[in-house]
């Protein structure tokens, strides 16, 4: 039989759909819990991370799909504890690094919990510390059983630095093997720190009661949501969305073709075997407009956004400013089915202002196009963020049409 081939705006168009970027869905007046869930169910996590320069990144990735909603409906939904008569539908775990997922994924990870009370699959610094400290990771427990929900600064009542690694204090460090081996949980967030309390308390029970999957079903339920949610890709990348093992990410999707929920196809501009999840659509046109945050699912897969959109994407927080080609905090533009621009944004509170430190275009497209509509996605930015203006500095060569389409 011949194998399907898909051209490259087929694939894009795919990628988007499957990833949630529906029209429909950026007009709504005020999103709700049913639309959220409609995110996730195209999304399947929320990655999560520190950095605030312009927003945190779950915050940004939503924004992306549902323009400006209200940050509380995540808020609630994730790090609300609610009561036994409306349990909780979301909760915090390694996804695709840390993350916020659908409550039902629990027992798909829990062979991760399993493997990270034996000491596998952790970071070399905290397994290493459980091993040789185990009293003092019971000790960090016991106090959650008895005083949770709490967080790191209630129980940390040492000086800071003691701990080897990062910094951590020994408390820290304890508290992350015990959040990494699922036998606490994060019970909401203050300023964004979290609070830890015993699952037993936070998640709804029936859950719990359903116990740990065979591991092998549970990485082949992670790689086809990853399918899912990229609509069509290759086994690389459905392995990244949840960090799986290339030998466990290649045996799920074998048997996955098996089953029929994966076809093997010829992508455009892919040098590696593609597969099309059986749910994937082809939409007829792309109306997406979208700044998406470094984190954004849609880039997860570095290689992948350049193989789909000929956009080279690399995060450079983590470069040292002299050596920047971007930026700090770089945002690619989605426009249409393509990714046409990146801005280097912060969010300058005190000044109440949206800073654009630098705009740069993609080769050959029309600049004054992709800068009108930049401007209307960085004018709903400003006042879903509460700001009151944008200041648009002159690097990058699409700042001065930038400029331009802001003074209208």
């Amino acid at each position: 039989m011949t194998m399907q081939s898909l051209s490259n705006r087929q694939a894009r168009r795919i990628a988007l759909k499957a990833q949630g970027f529906l029209p429909q869905m950026r007009g709504l007046k005020r999103p709700d819990q049913r639309h959220l869930a409609a995110i996730f169910d195209s999304i399947g996590l929320l990655q999560i991370d520190s950095v605030n320069v312009l927003d945190r990144a779950h915050y940004l990735t939503l924004f992306a799909r549902l323009g400006a909603y209200d940050r509380k409906l995540i808020d609630r939904a994730a790090h609300e504890v609610t009561s036994l008569s409306k349990p909780k539908a979301y909760f915090e775990y390694w996804g695709h690094e840390a993350s916020i997922l659908p409550v039902a994924l629990y027992p798909a990870l829990r062979w991760r919990m399993e493997d990270a009370a034996r000491h596998q699959g952790l970071w070399g610094g905290i397994g290493r510390f459980a091993k040789e400290n185990p009293e003092r990771v019971e000790a960090v427990y016991r106090t959650i059983e008895e005083q949770g929900p709490i967080g790191v600064g209630a129980l940390d009542k040492e000086r800071k630095g003691k701990g080897a690694w990062w910094g951590w204090s020994d408390t820290k460090i304890a508290l992350e093997f015990l959040f990494w081996s699922g036998r606490i949980t994060s019970a909401g967030r203050q300023t964004f720190a979290r609070l830890y309390d015993i699952p037993e308390r936070v998640l709804p029970a029936d859950i719990l009661a359903q116990g740990t999957l065979p591991a092998a079903e549970a990485k082949r339920q992670l790689i086809e949501i990853g399918a899912h949610s990229h609509g069509v890709g290759t086994e690389a990348c459905f392995r990244d969305y949840f960090r799986l093992s290339p030998k466990d990410s290649k045996q799920a999707v074998a048997e996955l073709v098996e089953m029929g929920v994966l076809e093997p196809v010829e992508v455009e501009g892919f040098a590696k075997q593609a597969y099309l999840h059986k749910d994937a659509v082809i939409p007829a046109r792309a109306q997406c407009q979208a700044l998406l945050a470094p984190f954004d699912s849609l880039i997860f897969m570095r290689d992948r956004a350049e193989s789909l959109f000929n956009f080279r994407y690399r995060i450079e927080i983590y470069v040292p400013k002299e050596k920047r080609q971007f930026g700090y905090y770089v945002l690619p533009f989605l426009m249409g089915d393509r990714l046409v621009a990146r801005l280097d944004l912060k969010a300058n509170r005190q000044e109440g202002i949206l800073e654009v430190f630098a705009s740069h275009g993609e080769p050959k497209i029309d600049q004054g196009k992709v800068a009108k509509a930049l401007i209307a996605e960085l004018e709903m930015m400003v006042q879903w963020m509460g700001l009151s203006d944008i200041r648009i500095h002159k690097q990058g060569d699409l700042a001065a049409s930038l400029k331009q389409a802001s003074a209208g």
